[in-house]
This record gives structure tokens, sequence and C-alpha cells, in this order.
């Protein structure tokens, strides 16, 4: 006698369930023509969750540089979202200099979401290095199969997006 039983989604084994949590980690950031230097997530003055969890990693996600923690994003299997904010901060004078510095260098984010990797620019500068924007809408794309994650793309919208070419509050 056989009996089938089915244990809810936790990523592990990558079947899930409308409505179902899928596991959505924030990595690192980093300069796009210097991959090898990279920085945490939250290293930035992102908006965060109230209570940042590191996952633990294997031996190659650390030898990688691999820094996961959760990300402010809640993107459940097959529920369609519409635009929301995750938080409204002022940002302090040091912090829109890091986040200038880090558009000046073309730095790139890289999360996970359901164990695939996706990434995005932080911002964009015009008018040579003039003005420097700081993207604020991030749209994801996700395919599916079944019960399965099989494609993830993020897209900044680049106009939706703040000046911090000045360090102003």
């Amino acid at each position: 006698m056989a009996c089938g039983l089915r244990v809810g989604a936790d990523g592990t084994n990558h079947r899930y369930k409308e409505g179902d949590h899928v596991p959505l980690c924030a990595n690192k950031v980093g300069p796009f023509h210097n991959p090898s230097e990279t920085y945490r997530y939250y290293d930035l003055p992102f908006c965060s969750p109230e209570h940042v969890t590191e996952k633990t990693e294997a031996l190659g996600e650390v030898l990688n540089g691999d820094r996961l923690v959760d990300a402010p994003y809640e993107l459940n299997f097959l529920e369609e979202q519409q635009s929301k904010s995750l938080c409204k901060n002022n940002l302090s004078k040091e912090d829109v200099a890091k986040f200038r510095h880090a558009v000046s260098k073309d730095y790139y984010f890289e999360m996970y979401y359901d164990d695939l990797p996706l990434w995005g620019f932080l911002g964009k500068i015009e008018g040579g290095k003039d003005k420097y924007f700081l993207f604020k809408h991030i749209h994801f794309n996700i395919l599916y199969n079944d019960d399965r994650v099989i494609k993830i793309n993020v897209q900044t919208d680049p106009n939706i997006n703040v000046d911090i070419s000045e360090d102003r509050k």
C-alpha cells in the first residue's frame, strides 16, 4: 500500500502552488566593469525588511563572493501584482553620495528568485557626468511551467527615477 503526501513548498523542491511563497534573495552589488569587486546588497541604503536574515551558503557560494539575504520584495507563485511602494526613505547626504558613487561606477545588483539569478542596474548618468539618476521602479517578469518557475527577468524603468546629482536631503 502506498500513499502520497505533498509537502508545502519551501524552495528546496522548486515546485509550487498558486500563492506559495517563492524565495527571493538579494545577493550583492558592484561595478559592472569589475565583477570581482562586490559588496553586500544592504551596504547601500536600499529599502530593507524589518529583520534582514542572512542565508546559509554552500562553499561554492562563499568562494563566489555571494552574500544572500532576504530581499524586500514578495513575489508569490502565479500572483499578478500591481506596482506598490516598498518604503519611503528620506536619504541623508551620505546616502545620496553612496548611491551617486554607485551610479557613477555603473553598479548592478544581483538577486536570486527560486535559485534563478537576475541582474539590474541601479541608475544612469545623463549629460556626460552632469546628472545622476537612481532608478526607483523595478519590474519583474516571471515565466512558469506548470508548478515551476522557469525564468525571471528584471527591468528597471529609466523614466521612473530620482535625481541624485546633489547631496541634498
